[in-house]
């Protein structure tokens, strides 16, 4: 028996493959990409073709996966800069009370286990994300970068 909550408003393409127990809303899944267990992606976002999202991965609104990306384990995305439960006079906030930060994942990327990518972030073409790293500014294409804040560890030469 299959445990797969896909909302009616989720546009998926051809050939895509999702495990069980993956929660999908308002958001667009491209041609042969590959979902795995315990993912979540919210309304407006965006993956492309050809990508592998591992286990565990929470995709939030407002990102952009491009084509061939691979994203580990575990990775997290964050849309806003300074959240808060509640507003300033109390009760909770609601989707009018914070404004949606976007983040871009360029094509060929790959982003390693247990990552934490912050808002306002492109991560290049080709580039890597280190397994564990924070990602805190944009990552520039044909780069590795890795830590906490992730760093440059190097350029990709045409390997």
């Amino acid at each position: 028996m299959k445990y797969i909550s896909v909302a009616d408003d989720v546009r998926l393409g051809k050939d895509v493959k999702l495990a069980n127990f993956v929660n999908l809303y308002g958001c667009t899944i491209d041609d042969n990409t590959k979902i795995g267990t315990f993912v979540e992606i919210q309304k407006n976002a965006s993956i492309g073709k050809n990508c592998k999202i591992q286990s565990h991965t929470f995709i939030c609104e407002g990102v952009t996966i491009e084509d061939d990306v691979f994203v580990g384990h575990g990775v997290t995305f964050i849309n806003d800069k300074y959240p808060r439960a509640t507003i300033a006079g109390g009760g909770l906030q609601t989707e009018t009370d914070w404004a949606v930060i976007p983040t871009i994942v360029k094509k060929g990327a790959s982003i390693g286990s247990g990552s934490t990518i912050l808002c306002n972030i492109t991560i290049g073409e080709k580039a890597i994300v280190g397994s564990g790293s924070v990602v805190t500014k944009d990552v520039l294409p044909n780069t590795i970068v890795a830590g906490n804040p992730a760093r440059i560890v190097r350029n990709i030469n045409n390997e």
